[in-house]
């Protein structure tokens, strides 16, 4: 039987839950607090329903204690909460932020972490060195060694098992991981040691680095609180780290232009990607899990329903959008369908030539195989691309805030364009694209003041 003790103008409730391996009895405890304007009546009433409830709960071991170590209550939330309901690709990233965190709280029981543990721990990954970028760089020439064996980057890195833009930032001396620079050297029949050479250095965290840390111990500490485990979340009495908004980076019109036309020079794939992205800003993602049933050839219309991610442990996989806003249609000029049915024709042909090999995924853009493509190749040529035909400081990302630029400077109303992006909010797209907006605003502010000015000339002519 539940026991119920009032302490001001809450209620605890004490439940026994059994004995321990030492033969101490062991309680569960809520604290529950009437809503404002309830009777005695009902706040007794109230009260005696929570109890039963409560025993309840902590009879089918649905109620956990607040004893329990902030690592252990990480490893149900894993379970019971995060694996269930998050994508793989947020999940993964939140076990990435945990290999820090555990470390340093993981072993304060929930009912004793304090704000100053968690600012503490803020504090320290601000302290430089606490970011450490390891990697792989080549030690050989990987570049001469493709040129004698006669064999293109994309075939290596195919039998290498390994992407082609992996490949690629190995052979320009860039950082590669663990996994990646041993698959490389295998395929060169050689030792990790013979062909690369280990290399780390150290740089600052970033505040918006820190802010997803604290983001992320705050909505843990949340479940906690809602699993009535602990009466609150001290996160919440934490200022979250300050993060200084960065203006959206995008192309201006003659830059936008420009790459329209070097893109000519470019094969079919990239040249459909680029039109697919600067005239629709849809997001990597996006771009890579469309399907050639996405596409209407005759109405000018693209559906976007997939996003494909890449997440280590399972590589490539297809989810929904990351809103269910994001799922839309979007109308695009002829001339976008025009690229596209010249890409499908080259793709045609590559089909034709790996024969057996060739996987049928019916995505737009793969692999030489017909595998899905890794968002990050994408990326990757694109930088390449840039510095090319030398445009620095932007990435792929850009052409996706340069659609957003042209719809606004266009006059196009902010709803439209949220709609058009994926946004849920309309509030999502004024505040990436606020100093677009009051531009294009000042623009159209001069624009009727010009026109009202010049009447009313004529008319006291």
């Amino acid at each position: 039987m539940a026991s119920i003790e009032k302490r001001g103008n809450s209620y605890r409730i004490v439940v026994s839950a059994g004995l321990d391996i030492t033969g101490r009895q062991i309680k569960r405890s809520m604290t529950w607090k009437p809503s404002p304007g309830m009777t005695e009546k009902q706040i007794e009433k109230e009260v005696q329903r929570q109890a039963v409830l409560f025993e309840e709960r902590c009879r089918t071991g649905a109620v956990l204690d607040g004893s329990i170590k902030f690592a252990d209550f990480v490893d149900v939330w894993r379970e019971k909460y995060a694996e269930p309901q998050l994508k793989d690709s947020t999940f993964a990233r939140y076990n990435d932020l945990l290999e820090r965190i555990l470390p340093a709280l993981g072993h304060i029981r929930l009912d004793r972490l304090q704000p100053q543990h968690i600012l503490e721990f803020e504090n320290n990954l601000a302290e430089p060195g606490l970011r450490r970028e390891r990697g792989y760089i080549a030690k050989i020439n990987i570049a001469a060694t493709l040129k004698e064996s006669q064999i293109s980057l994309a075939s290596a890195a195919r039998i290498a098992g390994v992407s082609a833009s992996t490949f690629r930032a190995a052979r320009d001396g860039q950082r590669v991981s663990f996994d990646s620079a041993s698959k490389i050297s295998s395929y060169l029949g050689l030792t990790l040691a013979e062909a690369f050479s280990h290399a780390s250095r150290e740089n600052l965290l970033s505040s918006r680095t820190i802010l997803h840390y604290h983001r992320l111990i705050s909505a843990i500490l949340q479940v906690a609180v809602q699993w009535q485990v602990i009466p609150s979340n001290p996160c919440s009495r934490v200022k979250a780290p300050r993060v200084e908004r960065k203006e959206a980076e995008y192309f201006d019109d003659e830059e936008a232009i420009y790459i329209l036309q070097k893109i000519n020079d470019e094969s079919p794939t990239h040249k459909a990607m680029i039109y697919i992205l600067l005239y629709t800003g849809m997001r990597r993602g996006e771009l890579c899990g469309l399907e050639w049933s996405d596409i209407d050839f005759e109405n000018d219309i693209i559906r976007i329903r997939n996003n494909s991610v890449y997440t280590s442990g399972k590589g490539i996989t297809t989810t929904t959008p990351k809103t269910e806003s994001s799922v839309r249609v979007d109308k695009v000029p002829h001339v976008v369908m025009e690229v596209l049915q010249d890409h499908k024709h080259a793709q045609n042909i590559q089909r034709i030539a790996m024969g057996a090999n060739w996987q049928n995924t019916q995505r737009i853009f793969t692999q030489r195989n017909g595998a899905p493509i890794f968002p990050d190749t994408v990326s990757a040529w694109f930088k390449g691309f840039l510095k090319k035909i030398g445009i620095e400081g932007r990435s792929l990302k850009s052409l996706r805030h340069t659609n957003a630029s042209l719809m606004i400077a266009s006059g196009v109303d902010v709803r439209t364009v949220a709609g058009r992006l994926g946004h849920s909010q309309t509030s999502t797209t004024t505040n990436i694209y606020a100093h677009m907006i009051k531009s294009a605003n000042e623009k159209a502010a001069e624009a009727i003041e010009d026109l009202l000015t010049s009447k009313m000339k004529n008319s006291t002519g």
